[in-house]
This record gives C-alpha cells, structure tokens and sequence, in this order.
C-alpha cells in the first residue's frame, strides 16, 4: 500500500505537505492539493484510519453487543442506532454474545481493542455477574444499555415499560371475558421477565382474579418451550382459557401445538405474545402482540451514547429512558 511518504518522493514534495494537503490544509495552494490527490488516487493510497484515531483520540466507530442478531426486534434496534450513528458521522460494529456471558466478556475485549468511541449493549442470559461490563466503566469508555439492563452499573438505559406492557396485554384477555390465564414467564434474574411478570399478576388482581402459581411456567421462551408448555397446562385438572406469554416464539409455539391438540383459537385458547415480531401480523390467526419500538430504542440509544462521547464524561450524568409499549389486537386474543 502507497504512504504518504511514496506520494512525497512522486512529486517532490515533503511528507508534511503532502499529509497538510489531504488533509485540506488552509496553507497549502488548491494546486497543490489536486496534484497530492490525483497522485494518491493513481497510486492506490489509503489513509491509516489506526493511526489517525491515535491523533485525535476518536475512532468514530459504535460498537453494539446484541444476544442475537436472527431476532427482528434486535435487528430493528441496530437500525435505529445506525441511522443515528451515520447521521453524525460514526460506523457501527455489531457483535452477537449468543445469550452466552462467556462470548459476551469477549465481544466486550474485542470492542474495547479496537478502541470504540463507545458501546450500546443488551445483556445475554447468560449474565449474572457484570464484571467484564465494569471493564467498559474503568476504561472511560461510554456504555449504554438497552432492553435487558441491570441497575448494577452506572449507565445509561433504554427500555419500554415491560411492567406497563404485561399489565396492558393481560388485562386485554381479561377484557375479553378470559379468566384463567396463564403466563409464559422468562428467566427471573432478567428485569424485563421479572417486570412482566409483576404486570401479569397485578392486572389480575386488579380485576378480581386469583394468581395461581401453577399456570406460571418459565423457560426460555423459545418456539419448543411454547409447544412443552401448553402441554404441560393441559395436563393440569383445570385448563386456562388463554395465555399471556412474554415472548412471541412462545406464543407461536403454543399456538402450533394448541391447533395440533384440535384447539380452536381464540374461543378455546386466547394468545397474546411479546415483541411484535414481522411473522405475527401473518400466522393464522395473527397473534395479538406487545410492540416495543424497537428502531426508536436504538435511535435513544444512540442519541444518549453520542451524547456521552461528546461531553467526553465531564458532568454527564447516566440516565434512563422509559418507551411506552403498545399492544397491537389481533384475532388470536378477541374472543367477543
């Protein structure tokens, strides 16, 4: 690769000003300047992006942590972050930590060699302990995160009221004279499982309904999870008439197994799900479902991050951004 050093020695120059005039130096004639960048071109230069970083402190790369990137609602949210990022004049790196603390500490080493500016990260399942995100604090290196978040650290959060969406999507079923409701729950050490949860319960209780343990199953809330745990709710002496569950792979799972079991959705079984995912608008019937505005969660994201590397820390105080969630009605749940 051509250095600034083979264009100096081409036209006779000095090194300097052949760096000034690529770099739009006031002092150096327009002559001048086309001649360095018709040479460059000619002889295939490029510029150390490395060793400009090292000057001016800034790599103007985003790095994002996502736990998968198959799953439309974190590719929306990349989106989001993108299209805030390339406004300003950053590219985004995405890593994935499969749900796995282990390869989240990596992707957390990797980003943190390549220098980010700074990173946007949605914890893995895997996670219960948040030292390798301590690592990002110690380096002065700004984290936000968003969906699945912890208050162990002092950053930056972006999350929809998951209390407000379980409580929204249980009193739907209610509203549609369900009244034993079940709830597909997803691992407790994660906020967002934990306060849809809490929202499930208390839209029960509101309503005079009885919460009863026995039609919480947890998992993984994957499409195999749903079909093991409408199983496991028949079994029971008393069927639910309907199920809220905190994911849409759930739901669908349930829904498939529901309709292999000759149930009729939604006057044997009502279902609403949990993200909003594409394929919900398109099953049959299409599955009532929680939208978390994904692509505006990553544009928060974003807009808070660029924020942060901008004050360079200096009297930036971490905070927290609340979206309001929005269930869309669908067929699956409107049993009137």
């Amino acid at each position: 690769m051509a250095t600034i050093y083979d264009i100096a020695k081409e036209l006779s120059i000095t090194p300097s000003t052949v760096s000034r005039a690529l770099s739009g130096h006031p002092r150096i004639s327009e002559r001048t300047k086309e001649k360095v960048r018709e040479a460059a071109d000619k002889m295939g230069y490029r510029p150390n992006s490395i060793a400009a970083a090292l000057r001016s402190g800034k790599t103007h790369i985003i790095g994002v942590i996502v736990p998968t990137a198959d799953r439309s609602f974190f590719s929306s949210v990349v989106r989001g972050i993108e299209r805030v990022a390339n406004q300003a004049g950053y590219n985004v790196m995405i890593t994935q930590s499969n749900d796995s603390a282990k390869l989240e500490a990596s992707d957390i080493e990797a980003l943190l060699k390549t220098q980010v500016d700074g990173i946007i990260a949605s914890i893995a399942k895997g996670t219960t302990s948040f030292e390798h995100f301590e690592k990002i604090k110690s380096r002065k290196t700004p984290l936000v995160l968003f969906d699945r978040v912890t208050q162990n650290l002092s950053a930056s959060t972006v999350v929809i009221d998951d209390y407000l969406g379980g409580y929204r999507a249980t009193e739907h079923l209610i509203q549609q004279g369900y009244r034993r409701i079940a709830h597909f729950a997803g691992l407790q050490h994660l906020n967002i499982y934990k306060y849809r949860l809490r929202g499930y319960r208390e839209a029960l209780e509101a309503h005079g309904l009885v919460y009863d343990p026995s039609l919480v199953i947890q998992s993984d809330l994957q499409v195999e999870d749903g079909h093991a745990g409408l199983i496991q709710l028949l079994e029971l002496a008393e069927r639910p008439g309907a199920i809220f569950a905190a994911s849409d792979f759930s739901a669908i799972g349930a829904m498939k197994e529901a309709k292999a079991k000759g149930l009729s959705i939604p006057e044997d079984l009502g279902l609403v799900g949990f993200a909003n995912e594409p394929f919900t608008e398109f099953v049959e019937p299409g599955l009532t479902s929680v939208d978390q505005h994904s692509g505006e969660m990553g544009e928060f994201a974003a807009k808070i991050l660029l924020e942060e590397i901008q004050t360079k820390g200096n009297g930036f105080v971490p905070r927290k951004t609340v979206l309001s969630p929005e269930l869309i009605v669908r067929a699956s749940s409107l049993k009137k």
